[in-house]
């Protein structure tokens, strides 16, 4: 009987040194994209969402250095998520490291932009401009669209006219509004929260140009028959 109270008594303090010793849980998101300045250093806290463990030690954790922009970098860095275990465990080897969400953080540098001047916003302005008018022009030409305005008339008044204004004017307002609508845009401001079909296709592009970056400038994701 104490032989057996003594093994209890043992194995009840290995447990309990083991709860003591149990490693901290930390939970990291990286963030899809961040923007930078040149020359910044890219921490944890900038890239990943952190929670778990305590305060401080949330607060370390993000103050670890992950990557200093070079000049070489152009524009565009991806910080890989193994990158970000490993700075973590080597700040402290006793956690318990938990990677949710997206696999790998894309860093924007953002450069100063030049400004352009007044001459030439109007330049580029007057361009669309023109360039829009003429695609109107062209599209409404190619359907003879001044002709089905006539025999629209002639049909709603019986009266044959050149210039059937009752039709044009309010299909030319029609015309303005409807892209407006389409649009979901006046000038700065949304109409409503929906995305517009434009917005839509903008993403979709950023999205497939963000996953060919990922591919092709993370150097972790492919493998090469000449790497060591």
């Amino acid at each position: 009987m104490i032989l057996l109270s003594a093994n209890q008594t043992k194995e009840k303090q290995n447990g309990d040194k083991g709860v003591k010793q149990m490693a901290t849980t930390v939970f990291i998101k990286p963030r899809h994209r961040v923007q930078v300045k040149p020359g910044a250093v890219v921490t944890l806290g900038e890239v990943a969402q952190m929670t778990g463990g305590d305060g401080g030690l949330i607060r370390r954790l993000k103050a670890i250095p992950l990557y200093r922009i070079q000049p070489s970098d152009k524009n565009i860095v991806i910080i890989d998520m193994m990158h970000i275990v490993r700075a973590v465990l080597d700040a402290d080897p006793s956690l318990d490291v938990q990677m949710v969400g997206p696999s790998q953080t894309i860093v924007e540098v953002v450069y100063e932009k030049r400004r352009f001047s007044m001459a030439s916003f109007l330049l580029v302005w007057l361009l669309l401009f023109v360039g829009s008018a003429m695609a109107i022009v062209n599209f409404h030409e190619d359907v003879s669209m001044q002709q089905a305005h006539r025999h629209l008339y002639q049909m709603m008044t019986g009266q044959s006219v050149d210039k059937p204004l009752l039709l044009q004017i309010p299909y030319s307002l029609g015309l303005g509004i409807g892209m407006v609508l389409f649009f979901n845009h006046w000038f700065r401001k949304r109409i409503n929260e929906e995305p517009s079909p434009l917005e839509v296709e903008m993403f979709n592009y950023q999205q497939a140009i963000d996953q060919y970056v990922i591919l092709h400038e993370n150097k972790e994701s492919m493998r090469h028959l000449d790497d060591a």
